[in-house]
């Protein structure tokens, strides 16, 4: 597939694409309900192809693979391990399947990948010199590690009755809404959080971890500081306020731990054997990375637009941003 059909390249053969970042039709004005409604049930759209990917291997992962739940009442050894094990097999394969293909094999070689460059090797400010090294080291000690103190703490209390339990069976209306709303309350949670840790006295403790990655690959998404781990993973928290069924907190942090990864494949697209392609949507996000000031949330609520953060990857964003900035400085001066 020719990605001049789809961008083009700059002086410094860094990727831009034709497309814009753009939000959907949904918290605007005019309210456009008949073009809300055909992004909603469209591919891709709300629900496809990514929500209902992750629904459908949080499901999973708690009816297959997690324990009973009376075994969280007093969490043993063997509970503990087999949902870290399980948590990081999820992340081993998600996360390794993008690094494999696109960075190992390269299957595409630099086709669709916004910065020529490949991860750095001989770099003093990651561990043992390699960016992937470093970001697996911190995704899997200290990202799928808090991930598993998180989901085994609210297990916990649902084991020992301090939260109220319904069934599907019993109430499929409102299970389906909780399931699939995740991603709207994990935006805005993000979006919070996100601009939380921009600031100080957390960036300098936690956030630059994150931001040393200027460049970022798939097993960037969740190469943080615990701290911010800690906060990332507080999204699970919300279940906390309403009538809970465990498949909540798995879908929610199989989503936070998994969806990191396509985020900062640091490609625009997965070109396939057949010709096609998967558009990974994460344009946005990589703005972010290279221009930090920018694009805090990365999904379906408008609020970057809101805020005035918003860069869509034109020139007219990027003026608005640095003016944005200037400003700011001005005003601390």
């Amino acid at each position: 597939m020719d990605e001049t059909k789809f961008g083009h390249r700059d002086r410094r053969e860094h990727y831009i694409p034709n497309k814009r970042v753009g939000y959907p039709p949904v918290f605007v004005w005019p309210v456009q309900p008949i073009n809300a409604l055909k992004w909603v049930f469209s591919i891709p759209g709300y629900f496809m192809p990514w929500n209902v990917f992750y629904v459908i291997l949080g499901l999973v992962a708690w009816v297959w693979f997690s324990p009973a739940l009376e075994n969280f009442s007093s969490p043993s050894f063997e509970t503990v391990s087999l949902v870290f094990l399980r948590n990081a097999g999820l992340v081993g394969a998600y996360f390794g399947a993008f690094h494999l293909r696109l960075y190992i094999q390269r299957r595409q070689d630099i086709n669709f990948k916004f910065n020529p460059a490949w991860p750095q090797k001989d770099a003093n400010k990651f561990m043992f010199g390699s960016q992937t090294v470093d970001n697996i080291i911190l995704t899997f000690g200290s990202g799928v590690t808090i991930w598993t103190g998180v989901e085994i703490g609210i297990l916990y209390l649902a084991a020992n009755g301090f939260l109220i339990l319904v069934s599907p069976i019993d109430q499929p209306i409102y299970f389906f809404v909780m399931i699939f709303t995740v991603h709207l309350w994990r935006d805005l949670h993000f979006y919070l959080v996100h601009r939380l840790i921009h600031c100080d006295p957390l960036y300098r403790l936690a956030h630059n971890v994150h931001h040393k990655n200027t460049n970022p690959g798939p097993w960037s998404g969740l190469a943080m500081h615990p701290v911010e781990h800690l906060l990332y993973f507080s999204c699970a928290f919300i279940y906390l306020l309403f009538p809970f069924h465990p498949a909540f907190i798995v879908i929610a942090l199989v989503h936070a731990g998994l969806s990191p990864a396509p985020g900062h494949a640091g490609f625009e697209r997965v070109v396939l054997q057949d010709g096609r392609a998967v558009d990974l949507d994460c344009y946005a996000h990589y703005l972010h990375h290279k221009y930090f000031e920018c694009n805090y949330a990365d999904g379906i609520l408008p609020l970057d637009k809101w805020f005035g953060t918003f860069h869509d990857g034109s020139a007219d964003s990027h003026k608005k941003m640095l003016d944005r900035l200037k400003g700011n400085r001005i005003k601390k001066t």
